[in-house]
Formats: C-alpha cells, structure tokens, sequence
C-alpha cells in the first residue's frame, strides 16, 4: 500500500514516504519513551517538546527540528580598489549573532551586478592578484562589447560577476562558520569605482541549547 507523500506535521514540515517508513518503529510506543520527539500515531506525527525527533531505518536518518530561528541584515562595505579582497573579518563583525549558533548556515548575498562573492585561499597576499589578473585574461576591456554605458570596464565587470557568482552558502558549527584552514570570504570587485557594496546575511540554525554563545 502506498504511504502518503505528506503526514500531519507542524508548520513548514512536510515527511517523504520514505522518511514516513523511517518512522514506522516509533508506531505504538507510549508517549513517556519519546520525552523529547515527535511521536508517530497511525499517520500522525504529534508534537511532545520543542527538540528533535531522530528515527532510524537503515541508514535513513530523521530530524523534524522545532527550534529553527532566523537572523537578518544588509551591511555596506566601503569602497574596495578593483580586485579580489579577503572580507572574513569585516563579516565577523557584522554578524556577531552567529555565535549564537550551534548549527546552522550562513547566506551572503552581494546586491550589486559588478561584484562577486567567492570562497578561496586566506594566506598568501598574492593568490587575490593572480586571480585579478587570471579574470582580466579571461574576460578582457575592449570596444568588442555591446554595453559600454560607464566605460571599458563596465561589461567585462557583468561577465565577472555571473562567472564568480553573487552568493554564498557557508555552513556554521559552534558558533563559527565551518572554513577550512585556508579558505576566507572574499569580495571581488570588478569595477575601477565601484563604490560601496551591499551584501544581505542570512543566517539560519539552532541556537545552543544554554543560550550562551560560542567564543
């Protein structure tokens, strides 16, 4: 007999057929040996508490957590050279709500259609030049272009942004996000003048279960 795609569940949660089978263990165990889970009742998942439900099927895992929070804001950036700059720190500062954060993730979002976001090496002041020069080969000034509105500089900056991307997805575990030794946030600006940068920050997780925060 086919399971339903979906089961009763709290706001937003929504339980595959097969996270459903996973779940199948847990029919017709009292509510006192799940304390802190969701329980499943017939095809009802019903709320205990605000933690976690965990079931196991195999190597199928389960967690329907109750106690996601959000945190939001756009920061401006001043004025960078043209070229690739290391930003981890400057991020930091900004959002010091994530060390309130047990797990979770971190979005940026560059609001600007001449600047780029990337993940690369933290150490060596020269990887950012190659880079500039590597993308200045790649995508070189010309009269070539159609868009020429500010100047030589202004489509190749287009092309450079879509190549590199606008966003980031950087996960975030005990209250810092989960970089490796030499990786760093950089912003890439592709304009001579670009001027300041808006980038928006999301970040979504659980908090620690203590309130503190991580130092």
């Amino acid at each position: 007999m086919a399971m339903a795609a979906a089961v009763a569940s709290p706001p937003g949660t929504n339980l595959s057929s097969r996270h459903y089978q996973a779940l199948l263990p847990l029919r017709g165990r009292s509510a006192s040996a799940f304390p802190n889970c969701w329980k499943l009742r017939g095809a009802k998942i019903e709320r205990t508490d605000r933690w976690l439900c965990q079931a196991y099927s195999n190597d199928v895992s389960v967690s329907v957590p109750t106690n996601t929070e959000w945190s939001q804001k756009v920061i401006t950036l001043e004025p960078y050279r043209r070229g690739c700059h290391i930003i981890t720190q400057k991020i930091y500062h900004a959002v010091p709500e994530v060390k309130s954060f047990q797990v979770g993730l971190a979005n940026l979002f560059v609001m600007h259609t001449s600047a780029s976001l990337t993940i690369n090496e933290n150490a060596s002041p020269d990887v950012p030049l190659d880079m500039e020069d590597s993308l200045n080969k790649i995508v070189p000034e010309g009269h070539h272009y159609r868009h020429l509105d500010e100047g030589s500089d202004d489509m190749p900056a287009h092309v450079k942004s879509s190549m590199m991307g606008c966003a980031l997805t950087i996960p975030i575990k005990d209250g810092r996000f989960c970089l490796g030794i030499w990786q760093g946030i950089w912003l890439n600006e592709h304009r001579n003048y670009g001027g300041p940068r808006n980038i928006c920050i999301t970040l979504q997780g659980v908090k620690r279960p203590d309130g503190r925060v991580y130092k």
